[in-house]
Protein backbone atom coordinates (compact mmCIF):
# COMPACT_ATOMS: atom_id res chain seq x y z
CA UNK A 1 0.00 0.00 0.00
CA UNK A 2 1.36 3.42 -1.01
CA UNK A 3 2.30 5.90 1.67
CA UNK A 4 0.16 9.07 1.50
CA UNK A 5 2.14 11.90 0.02
CA UNK A 6 2.49 15.30 1.61
CA UNK A 7 3.66 17.83 -0.91
CA UNK A 8 4.73 21.45 -1.03
CA UNK A 9 4.29 24.04 -3.74
CA UNK A 10 6.43 27.17 -3.90
CA UNK A 11 5.39 30.08 -6.12
CA UNK A 12 8.60 31.36 -7.71
CA UNK A 13 7.07 33.49 -10.45
CA UNK A 14 3.72 34.72 -11.79
CA UNK A 15 2.56 35.34 -8.23
CA UNK A 16 1.28 38.89 -7.71
CA UNK A 17 2.27 39.52 -11.33
CA UNK A 18 1.49 38.12 -14.80
CA UNK A 19 5.00 37.14 -15.81
CA UNK A 20 7.74 34.64 -14.98
CA UNK A 21 5.48 31.61 -14.48
CA UNK A 22 7.31 29.06 -12.29
CA UNK A 23 5.99 26.81 -9.51
CA UNK A 24 8.11 24.21 -7.69
CA UNK A 25 6.27 21.06 -6.56
CA UNK A 26 8.05 18.76 -4.09
CA UNK A 27 6.66 15.34 -3.12
CA UNK A 28 8.37 12.26 -1.64
CA UNK A 29 11.79 13.68 -2.38
CA UNK A 30 10.92 14.38 -6.02
CA UNK A 31 10.98 17.90 -7.43
CA UNK A 32 8.92 18.95 -10.45
CA UNK A 33 8.92 22.46 -11.88
CA UNK A 34 5.63 23.62 -13.40
CA UNK A 35 6.57 26.12 -16.11
CA UNK A 36 9.93 27.85 -16.38
CA UNK A 37 9.17 31.38 -17.49
CA UNK A 38 11.13 34.55 -18.04
CA UNK A 39 10.20 37.74 -16.21
CA UNK A 40 9.18 40.56 -18.54
CA UNK A 41 8.02 44.14 -18.06
CA UNK A 42 9.08 46.16 -15.03
CA UNK A 43 12.83 46.52 -14.54
CA UNK A 44 12.75 45.07 -11.03
CA UNK A 45 11.07 41.97 -12.45
CA UNK A 46 13.49 41.66 -15.39
CA UNK A 47 16.44 41.90 -13.01
CA UNK A 48 15.22 38.70 -11.35
CA UNK A 49 16.16 36.81 -14.53
CA UNK A 50 19.81 37.54 -13.79
CA UNK A 51 19.78 36.21 -10.23
CA UNK A 52 20.60 32.68 -9.20
CA UNK A 53 17.34 30.69 -8.91
CA UNK A 54 16.08 29.95 -5.38
CA UNK A 55 16.72 26.22 -5.95
CA UNK A 56 19.50 24.12 -7.41
CA UNK A 57 18.56 23.28 -11.02
CA UNK A 58 20.50 20.01 -10.68
CA UNK A 59 18.08 18.94 -7.94
CA UNK A 60 15.05 18.94 -10.26
CA UNK A 61 13.69 15.63 -11.53
CA UNK A 62 11.37 16.97 -14.25
CA UNK A 63 10.03 20.16 -15.80
CA UNK A 64 6.43 20.27 -17.06
CA UNK A 65 5.47 23.10 -19.42
CA UNK A 66 1.91 24.32 -19.97
CA UNK A 67 2.52 26.22 -23.23
CA UNK A 68 5.16 27.93 -25.32
CA UNK A 69 4.90 31.60 -24.38
CA UNK A 70 8.22 33.02 -23.21
CA UNK A 71 6.83 34.08 -19.82
CA UNK A 72 6.22 30.34 -19.28
CA UNK A 73 9.31 28.90 -21.01
CA UNK A 74 11.93 31.60 -21.52
CA UNK A 75 14.03 30.63 -18.49
CA UNK A 76 14.64 27.10 -19.82
CA UNK A 77 17.99 27.93 -21.48
CA UNK A 78 19.25 29.40 -18.20
CA UNK A 79 17.99 26.38 -16.26
CA UNK A 80 19.92 24.07 -18.56
CA UNK A 81 23.03 26.27 -18.51
CA UNK A 82 22.94 26.13 -14.72
CA UNK A 83 22.98 22.35 -14.66
CA UNK A 84 19.52 20.89 -15.29
CA UNK A 85 19.84 17.74 -17.43
CA UNK A 86 16.44 16.10 -17.00
CA UNK A 87 13.35 15.91 -19.23
CA UNK A 88 11.27 18.95 -20.19
CA UNK A 89 7.73 17.76 -20.94
CA UNK A 90 5.31 19.60 -23.22
CA UNK A 91 2.80 18.93 -26.00
CA UNK A 92 4.01 18.16 -29.55
CA UNK A 93 2.90 21.58 -30.86
CA UNK A 94 4.75 23.25 -27.99
CA UNK A 95 7.92 21.37 -28.96
CA UNK A 96 7.67 22.86 -32.46
CA UNK A 97 6.84 26.35 -31.23
CA UNK A 98 9.75 26.36 -28.80
CA UNK A 99 12.01 25.44 -31.70
CA UNK A 100 11.18 28.92 -33.00
CA UNK A 101 10.66 30.93 -29.82
CA UNK A 102 13.67 29.99 -27.69
CA UNK A 103 16.30 30.65 -30.40
CA UNK A 104 14.44 33.85 -31.26
CA UNK A 105 14.48 34.98 -27.62
CA UNK A 106 18.23 34.28 -27.46
CA UNK A 107 18.80 36.14 -30.73
CA UNK A 108 16.92 39.20 -29.48
CA UNK A 109 19.02 39.27 -26.31
CA UNK A 110 22.27 38.85 -28.25
CA UNK A 111 21.18 41.56 -30.68
CA UNK A 112 20.23 43.99 -27.90
CA UNK A 113 23.56 43.42 -26.11
CA UNK A 114 25.47 43.99 -29.35
CA UNK A 115 23.50 47.16 -30.08
CA UNK A 116 24.02 48.49 -26.55
CA UNK A 117 27.77 47.93 -26.88
CA UNK A 118 27.88 49.52 -30.34
CA UNK A 119 25.98 52.68 -29.34
CA UNK A 120 27.35 52.90 -25.81
CA UNK A 121 24.10 52.99 -23.88
CA UNK A 122 24.79 49.88 -21.78
CA UNK A 123 25.11 50.40 -18.03
CA UNK A 124 27.56 47.48 -17.87
CA UNK A 125 30.60 47.10 -20.11
CA UNK A 126 30.47 44.95 -22.02
CA UNK A 127 26.71 44.32 -22.17
CA UNK A 128 26.01 40.57 -22.21
CA UNK A 129 22.93 38.63 -23.31
CA UNK A 130 20.99 36.78 -20.64
CA UNK A 131 21.64 33.61 -22.63
CA UNK A 132 22.84 32.61 -26.07
CA UNK A 133 21.58 30.65 -29.03
CA UNK A 134 23.73 27.71 -27.92
CA UNK A 135 21.96 27.73 -24.54
CA UNK A 136 18.60 27.67 -26.33
CA UNK A 137 19.64 24.71 -28.49
CA UNK A 138 20.74 22.73 -25.43
CA UNK A 139 17.34 23.32 -23.82
CA UNK A 140 15.54 22.21 -27.00
CA UNK A 141 17.46 18.93 -26.93
CA UNK A 142 15.84 18.07 -23.59
CA UNK A 143 12.21 18.53 -24.74
CA UNK A 144 10.01 15.43 -24.47
CA UNK A 145 6.60 15.55 -26.23
CA UNK A 146 3.49 14.23 -24.47
CA UNK A 147 0.11 14.15 -26.20
CA UNK A 148 -3.25 15.09 -24.75
CA UNK A 149 -4.88 12.51 -22.50
CA UNK A 150 -2.74 10.24 -20.40
CA UNK A 151 -1.78 9.90 -17.62
CA UNK A 152 1.90 9.77 -18.56
CA UNK A 153 4.68 9.04 -16.03
CA UNK A 154 7.16 11.88 -15.55
CA UNK A 155 9.22 10.73 -12.56
CA UNK A 156 8.66 7.90 -10.06
CA UNK A 157 4.91 7.57 -9.46
CA UNK A 158 4.17 11.17 -10.47
CA UNK A 159 2.08 11.42 -13.64
CA UNK A 160 0.86 14.15 -15.97
CA UNK A 161 -2.35 14.47 -17.97
CA UNK A 162 -2.62 17.25 -20.56
CA UNK A 163 -5.95 18.71 -21.72
CA UNK A 164 -6.49 21.43 -24.33
CA UNK A 165 -6.53 24.89 -22.77
CA UNK A 166 -7.57 26.80 -25.92
CA UNK A 167 -5.08 29.60 -25.24
CA UNK A 168 -2.53 29.13 -28.05
CA UNK A 169 -1.54 26.19 -30.22
CA UNK A 170 -0.39 23.37 -27.94
CA UNK A 171 -1.50 25.08 -24.72
CA UNK A 172 -2.59 22.63 -22.04
CA UNK A 173 -3.92 22.44 -18.55
CA UNK A 174 -1.84 20.13 -16.37
CA UNK A 175 -3.08 17.37 -14.07
CA UNK A 176 -0.07 16.50 -11.87
CA UNK A 177 -0.90 13.40 -9.80
CA UNK A 178 1.57 13.03 -6.95
CA UNK A 179 1.48 9.26 -6.54
CA UNK A 180 -0.82 8.37 -3.65
CA UNK A 181 -0.91 12.04 -2.75
CA UNK A 182 -2.91 14.98 -4.02
CA UNK A 183 -3.92 15.79 -7.58
CA UNK A 184 -2.53 19.21 -8.44
CA UNK A 185 -4.20 20.90 -11.41
CA UNK A 186 -2.45 23.84 -13.05
CA UNK A 187 -4.57 25.85 -15.47
CA UNK A 188 -1.60 27.34 -17.30
CA UNK A 189 -3.17 30.14 -19.32
CA UNK A 190 -6.83 29.48 -20.06
CA UNK A 191 -8.17 30.38 -23.47
CA UNK A 192 -11.45 31.79 -24.70
CA UNK A 193 -14.67 30.17 -25.84
CA UNK A 194 -15.89 30.38 -29.45
CA UNK A 195 -12.63 31.80 -30.82
CA UNK A 196 -11.34 31.07 -34.32
CA UNK A 197 -8.65 28.49 -35.09
CA UNK A 198 -8.52 26.81 -31.64
CA UNK A 199 -11.00 24.58 -29.76
CA UNK A 200 -12.64 25.67 -26.51
CA UNK A 201 -10.87 24.97 -23.20
CA UNK A 202 -11.55 21.40 -22.09
CA UNK A 203 -13.18 20.95 -18.69
CA UNK A 204 -11.26 19.37 -15.81
CA UNK A 205 -13.38 17.18 -13.53
CA UNK A 206 -11.52 17.39 -10.22
CA UNK A 207 -8.52 18.64 -8.30
CA UNK A 208 -7.27 18.52 -4.75
CA UNK A 209 -5.21 21.63 -5.38
CA UNK A 210 -5.89 24.12 -8.17
CA UNK A 211 -3.41 26.72 -9.42
CA UNK A 212 -5.52 29.09 -11.51
CA UNK A 213 -4.47 32.01 -13.69
CA UNK A 214 -6.16 35.36 -13.00
CA UNK A 215 -4.83 37.68 -15.73
CA UNK A 216 -8.26 39.14 -16.54
CA UNK A 217 -9.93 38.18 -13.29
CA UNK A 218 -11.38 41.65 -12.78
CA UNK A 219 -12.94 42.31 -16.17
CA UNK A 220 -14.97 41.11 -19.13
CA UNK A 221 -13.71 41.19 -22.70
CA UNK A 222 -15.92 43.44 -24.82
CA UNK A 223 -18.01 42.08 -27.68
CA UNK A 224 -17.83 43.45 -31.21
CA UNK A 225 -14.12 42.85 -31.79
CA UNK A 226 -14.62 42.34 -35.55
CA UNK A 227 -16.21 45.75 -36.01
CA UNK A 228 -13.61 47.45 -33.78
CA UNK A 229 -10.85 46.06 -35.97
CA UNK A 230 -12.69 46.96 -39.16
CA UNK A 231 -13.22 50.55 -37.94
CA UNK A 232 -9.53 51.04 -37.11
CA UNK A 233 -8.49 49.66 -40.50
CA UNK A 234 -10.97 51.85 -42.40
CA UNK A 235 -10.10 55.05 -40.54
CA UNK A 236 -6.35 54.54 -40.91
CA UNK A 237 -6.74 53.83 -44.63
CA UNK A 238 -8.84 56.98 -45.07
CA UNK A 239 -6.03 59.04 -43.51
CA UNK A 240 -3.55 57.40 -45.86
CA UNK A 241 -1.54 56.10 -42.95
CA UNK A 242 0.12 52.91 -41.85
CA UNK A 243 -1.44 50.59 -39.28
CA UNK A 244 1.25 49.15 -37.00
CA UNK A 245 0.23 46.14 -34.95
CA UNK A 246 2.71 44.90 -32.33
CA UNK A 247 1.57 41.30 -32.14
CA UNK A 248 2.69 38.22 -30.30
CA UNK A 249 4.40 35.78 -32.64
CA UNK A 250 2.20 32.95 -31.41
CA UNK A 251 -1.58 33.08 -31.81
CA UNK A 252 -2.21 36.83 -31.99
CA UNK A 253 -0.59 37.15 -35.42
CA UNK A 254 -2.50 34.11 -36.70
CA UNK A 255 -5.83 35.29 -35.28
CA UNK A 256 -5.34 38.73 -36.82
CA UNK A 257 -4.70 37.17 -40.23
CA UNK A 258 -7.82 35.04 -39.85
CA UNK A 259 -9.97 38.06 -38.94
CA UNK A 260 -8.52 40.39 -41.59
CA UNK A 261 -9.14 37.72 -44.24
CA UNK A 262 -12.79 37.44 -43.24
CA UNK A 263 -13.30 41.20 -43.04
CA UNK A 264 -11.93 41.48 -46.57
CA UNK A 265 -14.19 38.69 -47.82
CA UNK A 266 -17.20 40.40 -46.23
CA UNK A 267 -16.11 43.72 -47.81
CA UNK A 268 -16.06 45.42 -44.40
CA UNK A 269 -12.51 46.69 -44.97
CA UNK A 270 -10.60 47.67 -48.10
CA UNK A 271 -8.11 45.19 -49.48
CA UNK A 272 -4.75 46.54 -48.31
CA UNK A 273 -1.17 45.28 -48.43
CA UNK A 274 -0.60 43.26 -45.24
CA UNK A 275 2.98 42.51 -44.21
CA UNK A 276 3.85 40.01 -41.51
CA UNK A 277 7.31 41.26 -40.62
CA UNK A 278 8.70 38.57 -38.38
CA UNK A 279 10.55 35.42 -39.46
CA UNK A 280 9.36 33.76 -36.25
CA UNK A 281 5.71 34.65 -36.90
CA UNK A 282 6.04 33.22 -40.42
CA UNK A 283 7.43 29.96 -39.01
CA UNK A 284 4.74 29.82 -36.33
CA UNK A 285 1.98 30.37 -38.89
CA UNK A 286 3.23 27.32 -40.78
CA UNK A 287 3.23 25.33 -37.52
CA UNK A 288 -0.40 26.37 -36.90
CA UNK A 289 -1.35 24.90 -40.26
CA UNK A 290 0.34 21.57 -39.46
CA UNK A 291 -1.22 20.66 -36.10
CA UNK A 292 -4.73 19.43 -36.77
CA UNK A 293 -5.02 18.10 -33.20
CA UNK A 294 -5.07 21.70 -31.96
CA UNK A 295 -7.42 23.16 -34.60
CA UNK A 296 -11.16 23.67 -34.34
CA UNK A 297 -13.46 22.20 -36.99
CA UNK A 298 -13.63 25.32 -39.19
CA UNK A 299 -9.85 25.70 -39.29
CA UNK A 300 -9.34 21.99 -40.05
CA UNK A 301 -11.87 22.18 -42.87
CA UNK A 302 -10.14 25.16 -44.50
CA UNK A 303 -6.69 23.60 -44.21
CA UNK A 304 -7.84 20.24 -45.58
CA UNK A 305 -9.50 22.01 -48.53
CA UNK A 306 -6.19 23.66 -49.37
CA UNK A 307 -7.49 27.17 -48.69
CA UNK A 308 -5.22 30.04 -47.67
CA UNK A 309 -6.62 29.93 -44.15
CA UNK A 310 -4.21 32.47 -42.67
CA UNK A 311 -3.53 34.83 -45.61
CA UNK A 312 -5.31 37.95 -46.81
CA UNK A 313 -5.44 38.77 -50.55
CA UNK A 314 -2.32 40.95 -50.47
CA UNK A 315 -0.50 39.26 -47.59
CA UNK A 316 3.27 39.05 -47.75
CA UNK A 317 5.61 37.39 -45.26
CA UNK A 318 8.90 39.18 -44.57
CA UNK A 319 11.84 37.07 -43.48
CA UNK A 320 14.92 39.07 -44.37
CA UNK A 321 16.19 42.34 -42.90
CA UNK A 322 16.16 43.84 -46.41
CA UNK A 323 12.47 43.01 -46.82
CA UNK A 324 11.77 44.62 -43.46
CA UNK A 325 13.69 47.80 -44.29
CA UNK A 326 11.82 48.20 -47.56
CA UNK A 327 8.58 48.65 -45.60
CA UNK A 328 9.86 52.12 -44.60
CA UNK A 329 9.44 53.19 -48.23
CA UNK A 330 5.69 52.46 -48.29
CA UNK A 331 3.81 55.76 -48.00
CA UNK A 332 0.18 54.80 -48.57
CA UNK A 333 -2.24 52.73 -46.48
CA UNK A 334 -0.58 49.55 -45.26
CA UNK A 335 -0.91 47.08 -42.39
CA UNK A 336 2.31 45.91 -40.73
CA UNK A 337 2.05 43.14 -38.16
CA UNK A 338 5.32 42.62 -36.32
CA UNK A 339 6.69 41.39 -33.01
CA UNK A 340 7.06 41.78 -30.15
CA UNK A 341 3.52 42.07 -28.81
CA UNK A 342 4.44 44.46 -25.99
CA UNK A 343 7.03 46.33 -28.08
CA UNK A 344 9.84 45.11 -25.83
CA UNK A 345 12.08 44.17 -28.78
CA UNK A 346 12.08 42.87 -32.31
CA UNK A 347 11.37 44.51 -35.65
CA UNK A 348 8.31 46.41 -34.42
CA UNK A 349 10.69 48.85 -32.71
CA UNK A 350 12.15 49.95 -36.03
CA UNK A 351 8.67 50.51 -37.46
CA UNK A 352 7.62 52.46 -34.37
CA UNK A 353 10.76 54.59 -34.56
CA UNK A 354 10.02 55.35 -38.21
CA UNK A 355 6.23 55.89 -38.03
CA UNK A 356 5.34 57.14 -34.52
CA UNK A 357 6.14 60.77 -35.42
CA UNK A 358 3.61 60.62 -38.31
CA UNK A 359 0.09 61.66 -37.23
CA UNK A 360 -1.44 59.50 -39.98
CA UNK A 361 -0.10 56.35 -38.30
CA UNK A 362 -2.20 54.18 -36.03
CA UNK A 363 -0.62 51.83 -33.48
CA UNK A 364 -3.08 49.08 -32.62
CA UNK A 365 -2.46 47.20 -29.36
CA UNK A 366 -4.15 43.81 -29.43
CA UNK A 367 -2.88 42.04 -26.31
CA UNK A 368 -2.11 42.45 -22.64
CA UNK A 369 0.53 45.12 -22.03
CA UNK A 370 2.54 44.46 -18.86
CA UNK A 371 3.69 47.28 -16.64
CA UNK A 372 7.08 48.61 -17.68
CA UNK A 373 6.76 47.72 -21.38
CA UNK A 374 6.72 50.20 -24.27
CA UNK A 375 3.29 48.89 -25.21
CA UNK A 376 1.96 49.83 -21.79
CA UNK A 377 3.56 53.28 -22.09
CA UNK A 378 1.79 53.83 -25.42
CA UNK A 379 -1.47 52.56 -23.96
CA UNK A 380 -1.10 54.99 -21.04
CA UNK A 381 -0.66 57.98 -23.37
CA UNK A 382 3.11 58.48 -23.48
CA UNK A 383 4.15 61.51 -25.55
CA UNK A 384 7.58 60.06 -26.27
CA UNK A 385 8.97 56.54 -26.35
CA UNK A 386 12.58 55.59 -25.69
CA UNK A 387 14.07 53.34 -28.34
CA UNK A 388 17.68 52.71 -29.33
CA UNK A 389 18.90 55.29 -26.82
CA UNK A 390 16.72 58.14 -28.08
CA UNK A 391 13.30 59.62 -27.30
CA UNK A 392 10.89 59.24 -30.24
CA UNK A 393 7.89 61.62 -30.33
CA UNK A 394 4.47 59.92 -30.36
CA UNK A 395 2.16 61.72 -32.78
CA UNK A 396 0.45 58.55 -34.00
CA UNK A 397 -2.97 57.49 -32.80
CA UNK A 398 -2.89 54.63 -30.32
CA UNK A 399 -5.85 52.26 -30.21
CA UNK A 400 -6.46 49.17 -28.09
CA UNK A 401 -8.70 46.22 -28.84
CA UNK A 402 -9.16 44.15 -25.68
CA UNK A 403 -11.43 41.52 -27.23
CA UNK A 404 -8.58 39.82 -29.07
CA UNK A 405 -7.03 38.59 -25.85
CA UNK A 406 -6.18 34.90 -25.77
CA UNK A 407 -6.83 34.84 -21.99
CA UNK A 408 -10.18 33.94 -20.49
CA UNK A 409 -11.93 36.84 -18.79
CA UNK A 410 -13.69 36.59 -15.45
CA UNK A 411 -16.91 35.04 -16.77
CA UNK A 412 -15.07 32.60 -19.03
CA UNK A 413 -12.89 31.50 -16.12
CA UNK A 414 -15.99 30.95 -13.99
CA UNK A 415 -17.53 28.96 -16.85
CA UNK A 416 -14.45 26.70 -16.97
CA UNK A 417 -14.56 26.20 -13.20
CA UNK A 418 -18.15 25.01 -13.60
CA UNK A 419 -16.75 21.83 -15.15
CA UNK A 420 -15.41 20.61 -11.80
CA UNK A 421 -17.54 17.85 -10.25
CA UNK A 422 -16.36 18.77 -6.75
CA UNK A 423 -14.66 21.84 -5.30
CA UNK A 424 -10.86 21.73 -5.12
CA UNK A 425 -9.62 21.39 -1.57
CA UNK A 426 -7.28 24.36 -2.08
CA UNK A 427 -7.28 27.00 -4.80
CA UNK A 428 -4.45 29.46 -5.38
CA UNK A 429 -4.65 32.29 -7.89
CA UNK A 430 -1.50 32.92 -9.91
CA UNK A 431 -0.56 34.85 -13.07
CA UNK A 432 -2.45 38.01 -12.23
CA UNK A 433 -1.82 41.49 -10.92
CA UNK A 434 -3.11 41.91 -7.34
CA UNK A 435 -6.39 43.69 -8.16
CA UNK A 436 -7.33 41.17 -10.82
CA UNK A 437 -6.54 38.22 -8.55
CA UNK A 438 -8.53 39.63 -5.64
CA UNK A 439 -11.53 40.32 -7.86
CA UNK A 440 -11.48 36.78 -9.27
CA UNK A 441 -11.18 35.31 -5.77
CA UNK A 442 -14.29 37.21 -4.71
CA UNK A 443 -16.17 36.13 -7.85
CA UNK A 444 -15.31 32.44 -7.33
CA UNK A 445 -16.38 32.55 -3.70
CA UNK A 446 -19.62 34.31 -4.60
CA UNK A 447 -20.47 31.90 -7.44
CA UNK A 448 -19.27 28.57 -6.04
CA UNK A 449 -18.55 29.11 -2.35
CA UNK A 450 -14.95 27.90 -2.70
CA UNK A 451 -12.18 29.03 -0.40
CA UNK A 452 -9.66 30.85 -2.60
CA UNK A 453 -6.20 32.22 -1.83
CA UNK A 454 -4.13 34.67 -3.84
CA UNK A 455 -0.64 33.18 -4.17
CA UNK A 456 2.14 35.36 -2.77
CA UNK A 457 5.54 35.67 -4.39
CA UNK A 458 8.01 33.12 -2.96
CA UNK A 459 5.30 31.65 -0.72
CA UNK A 460 5.53 27.92 0.04
CA UNK A 461 2.36 26.01 0.87
CA UNK A 462 1.81 22.47 2.09
CA UNK A 463 -0.80 20.43 0.22
CA UNK A 464 -2.23 16.97 0.65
Amino acid sequence: MSTPTTATIQFLGAAETVTGSMHLVTANGRRVLLDCGLFQGLKELRLRNWREPPFDPKSLDAVVISHAHIDHTGYLPLLVRRGYRGPIYCTPATVELLGVLLPDAAHLQEEEAERANRYGYAKHTPALPLYTGEDAQRALAQLKPLGYGGPFPVVGDITVTYRRAGHILGAATVDLKLGAGPLVVFSGDLGRYDRPILPDPEPVPEADVLLLESTYGDRAHPAGTDEELAKVVRETAQRGGGLLVPAFVVDRTQELLWLLKRLEEEKRIPVLPVYVDSPSAVDVTEIYLRHAEDQDEEMRAEVSDGQRALRTKQCQFCRTVEQSKRLNDITGPVIIVSSSGMATGGRILHHLQHRLPDARTTVLLVGFQSEGTRGRSLQDGAKTLKMFGEQVPVRARVETIHGLSAHADQQETLRWLGGFTRPPGQTYLVHGEPEAARALAQAITARYGWAVNVAQDQQQVTVG
